[in-house]
This record gives structure tokens, sequence and C-alpha cells, in this order.
């Protein structure tokens, strides 16, 4: 029988209370703080944020808890920001929206950093059903600038090593999802979709957890998709909130992993979805698919949810929660 989960891609938005305060600490507005090297009192609003977001969760009987990620100012881009080897520099557009981050620029070779284990560290001392949230190695890649590997190729796989030794350090979690809405945006080419590939399935080795590769912002081009599920991973996220057909065609014609990750919930939108509403979406795709037996179907947003003010979004991970159990008791 399958199983429904509900969970989150993670990149929440701060308590309105901890914007305050960072924004006091710090004298201007959270996508300007200087990730990686904040004084005590600051990471102090942190911890007890990051508190507070996972006792939303547990309140909200999600069945995966996510860190978070609220430190990261520069939201995927977040890894490479802190690091030694990187120089941050001009303020650059998120994607195609009205959200920024720092251009992280490698100037070195990219050894271990842990700052993502230590979050997740203490994390784990709040929840038994951690999950854990990076960005994909081709997006991770494609957000940066490289100044030191001197191509394209070299780079992707040097990104991708360095993602899998920070997997090494996690604490125990249940899954890790992998962000690459840059494999729909700005999909790579031929030879690089293969490389693309390869470098999730760098990453995906590093742990014994599930696997989830969440895409967004559209639909993956079908040779970027069919080379994606070569990659050993238990599941791919797909946004059906952005894009329906294209989505639901690659999953008729090329098949899916043995689980299946759905972005139901709208991550960027105010508006409140219905718990019913968010079922019916599932059965909708599930009723033109010619092999429905998936292990696992995780119900998630499509994208994260930091461009949502914080009481929607506390609504809408009740909303997921809803959503699962009502899926278990009528399965598509």
């Amino acid at each position: 029988m399958t199983e429904y989960v509900s969970t989150t891609p993670g990149l929440f938005p701060l308590p309105d209370w901890a914007k305050d305060d960072l924004s006091d600490l710090k004298g201007h507005q959270k996508h300007d703080l200087v990730s990686g090297d904040e004084d005590e009192e600051i990471t102090a609003v942190y911890e007890q944020a990051r508190g507070e977001v996972i006792g939303r969760q547990h309140d909200a009987d999600l069945d995966l808890v996510s860190e978070g990620q609220l430190r990261w100012d520069d939201m995927l881009a977040h890894p490479l920001a802190v690091h030694d080897s990187v120089e941050t520099r001009g303020i650059v557009r998120y994607y195609d929206n009205n959200n920024f981050y720092r251009e992280p620029v490698v100037q070195d070779d990219l050894g271990f950093s842990g700052d993502v284990a230590r979050e997740l560290e203490s994390a784990a001392e709040s929840t038994d059903d951690l999950q854990a949230v990076l960005p994909g190695p081709y997006s991770l890649a494609d957000l940066a600038t490289d100044e030191h590997y001197g191509d394209e190729e070299t780079f992707l796989a040097a990104v991708a090593d360095f993602l899998a030794g920070e997997v090494e350090a996690f604490p125990d979690h249940e899954t890790l999802f992998l962000l690459e809405p840059s494999l729909v945006t700005d999909a790579p080419g031929d030879g690089l979709d293969e490389r693309a590939s390869e470098a999730v399935d760098t990453v995906a080795a590093a742990t014994d957890a599930d696997v989830v590769v969440h895409t967004y912002w559209g639909a993956l081009e079908e040779k970027v998709y069919a080379h994606l599920l070569d990659a050993e991973i238990d599941a791919v996220g797909f946004d059906f909130v952005t894009e329906q057909e294209d989505n639901l065609y690659n999953l008729q014609e090329y098949g899916a992993t043995d689980d299946v990750a759905l972005g139901l919930v709208d991550g960027q939108n105010t508006l409140v979805e219905d718990p019913e509403a968010v079922r019916d979406r599932a059965e909708w795709v599930f009723e033109r698919l010619p092999v429905t037996d998936f292990d696992t179907v995780y119900l998630t947003t499509n994208t994260e949810t930091f461009y949502l003010p914080y009481r929607k979004f506390e609504e809408k991970l009740a909303v997921l929660a809803d959503a699962a159990t009502l899926a278990e008791v009528t399965p598509a």
C-alpha cells in the first residue's frame, strides 16, 4: 500500500519577531546579513527561531521535519556563500523573482565546511523525523561563479564532491531533499545533462537516507529527466502548481522511481489551499498515469516557502499534513 508523507522543501520564512530582532541587531534587512560570521546574540535568535519552526511542524503533525534553513540569507547559494574558499560579491537576482542573493565566486578548492551539518545537529536534538535539505549540485554550480576549476564539467563535479562531503557529516536523517530548480530554469545541454545526473548520484551516494531531487518552476526537459532517472535516487519532485501537463507527460512517457514527490501546495502564493483539494490534485495526477503503485508519495509545496508571510506558512504546514492523512484514507 502506498504511504503518503507530508513534508516541505525547507527554506522557511523567519518568524516575525526574529525578523525584527535581526533587523535591530544588524541594522538592515535579512537578505543583507552576512551569513557564517554571526555574533552570539544573532546566533541565539536563529537558535530560538529554529526551535519554533520545528515546534510548528510537530504541532501540524508533519511527517518529516526540516531544520528550516533560517540562516540561509543567500538561499540555495548559502553553502558556498559561507565557505572559506568563496568570495561573495554583488547582489544577484534569485532566479526570476524579487529575491536576491550575494554572488558566490569560487576561488580555491572546495574543502569541507560543516556549516549545514552544525545546523542539523542542533535540529536533531528536537526531532526524530529529520529531513535534511541541500541545493542540488547543478543548481548550486549554476548560482555560483567559478574562478578556480576552469571548466563547467570540472566545476560541477567539484561542487558535487563538496556537497557529498558535507552530507557525510550530517547527523542521522530520514530523507535528504536536493533542490534542483536550475535543472528546469537553466537546463543543461547535451553532455552536461548526463554530468548533472552523475553529480546528483555523487551526493546521493553519501547518505543512507532516502533522497528526493525536487525540481520546480516548470518541468524538466525530456532528456534531462531521462538522465536524472539514471541517478541512484529514491524520488523526483514535480511542481504541479506551475506546470501540470509537461510534468504529467514526463511521468507518462518515462515513468518514475519507486517513490515520487508531488508539489501540490503553492509555496509562493498566500492563498491557503483546502486539504481535500490537495488530495484531489494528487488523484488527478494518478488517474492519468499507467502505473500508480508508488511505495511512497511525498506531498509538499512546489517551491521553498520563504516567500510566504509566517502565518500563511504555518497554515500551509497544516494543509500538507491533513492532505496526507486524507490521501491515506482514500488512496488514489
